[in-house]
């Protein structure tokens, strides 16, 4: 199972991107019975959790994204989104998704750059 990251980018402050990851080789259900989670990792800091959404679409946020980002999920097609609006310099980050444990396989991640 290994999720697949996509969608990052360059953008100024206060701009928006969406974020995508594709679960491979999962089946439905497997997908379906995972609180699935987006996290990210800036140059020379830990890796912390960002977002977290069950198969329901109960979701927990970070307090440094609350209200400015949404992640979401299409359980049919095993995919899970991050939209993030007004972003700013500090959310430039390497993004990935994986379960809230962080139980599966990590991809490699997509770029998030915001410039100032």
């Amino acid at each position: 199972v290994q999720p697949v990251e996509s969608g990052g980018g360059s953008v100024q402050e206060g701009g928006s991107l969406r974020v995508s990851c594709k679960v491979s080789g999962a089946i439905t259900s497997f997908f379906n019975s995972k609180i699935m989670a987006w996290y990210r990792q800036a140059p020379g800091k830990q890796r912390e959790l960002v977002a977290t959404i069950t198969r329901l679409s109960s979701t927990t946020y970070a307090d440094s994204v609350k209200g400015r980002f949404t992640i979401s999920r299409d359980n049919a097609w095993k995919k899970v989104y991050l939209q993030m609006d007004n972003l700013k310099p500090e959310d430039t980050a390497v993004y990935y998704c994986n379960d809230d444990s962080g139980q599966l396989s990590w991809g490699q991640g997509t770029q998030v750059t915001v410039s100032s």
